[in-house]
């Protein structure tokens, strides 16, 4: 299984830059976990390969161009882009997103061809399948209806907490996975915002190291994730200071594989 942090930040040459300031995973070219640069950074094949996204949540940063991306290929899709996400994710998208003030209501609209976007719910709990990936969402600890996600194609299985803050649900379901190849988790902010990282349902690297305990997983990959750009730096060298085997810092249009 491949996975790329899309790029969300971009120097005045057009080159890409490590802060994350969106949120975006591609898996194998062909499925999204969130989008918030799927409209900015993916190749021209991958518009072409990219047809299902999961959303784990309604933060802009997780969804700010996915109806630009939508509206991009709208009279060139020949089948409809896929979004997946509980219920009451897909209840805040369409009255808050495509309500015909932010976005057009794309699940309303076709092309030449017939649909542009549907949704596909999911339950928390329930194995659901997406393109060629077997995936299992859990509710994890955020402001907003969220999911951390197990995602396997049966050889290679990855965890994603998405944004969390301390949480059970999401180490119960990785703990009772047989194998784990690797864990993508959150960590937001500097030790000395903790009360910030509490408030808002983040990680500081302190809290992200109590949390890691609770992982029954020995000599996994461990890639953090959403560095608030602002305060990377000093994130990273608390992370660091961790000195957590097979801890690293995620970097945004790298390709890792298992």
């Amino acid at each position: 299984m491949k996975i790329q942090l899309l790029p969300s930040t971009f120097n005045a040459q057009g080159c890409a830059k490590q802060e994350q300031r969106l949120t975006c995973y591609l898996v194998d070219d062909r499925v999204a976990i969130d989008a918030g640069s799927i409209a900015l950074s993916l190749s021209d094949e991958q518009r072409d390969t990219v047809r299902d996204i999961i959303v784990t949540h309604p933060h802009m940063d997780h969804i700010a161009s996915l109806p630009i991306f939508v509206d991009d290929l709208f009279g060139f899709l020949k089948s409809p882009i896929r979004i997946h996400a509980t219920e009451e994710v897909i209840e805040l998208l369409e009255r808050d997103i495509f309500n015909w003030t932010v976005y057009p209501r794309f699940s309303e609209l076709k092309n030449d061809y017939g649909p542009v976007m549907e949704y596909v719910p999911f339950s928390v709990g329930v194995e659901f399948p997406v393109a060629h990936l077997r995936v299992t969402a859990v509710n994890v600890n955020h402001i907003v209806p969220t999911v951390g996600l197990i995602v396997t194609d049966g050889k290679t299985t990855l965890a994603l907490s998405s944004d969390t803050a301390e949480t059970e649900d999401f180490w119960t379901l990785v703990n009772g996975t047989p194998r784990i190849d690797a864990l993508l988790i959150e960590a937001s902010f500097p030790n000395s915002m903790a009360k910030l990282a509490e408030d808002s349902r983040h990680f500081t690297p302190e809290s992200l190291s109590r949390e890691l305990r609770k992982l029954d997983h020995n000599g996994i990959d461990i890639l953090t994730v959403h560095l608030k750009p602002a305060y990377r730096e000093k994130v990273a060298e608390e992370l660091k200071a961790l000195a957590i085997p097979k801890l690293e810092i995620m970097e945004t249009g790298r390709c890792y594989e298992w």
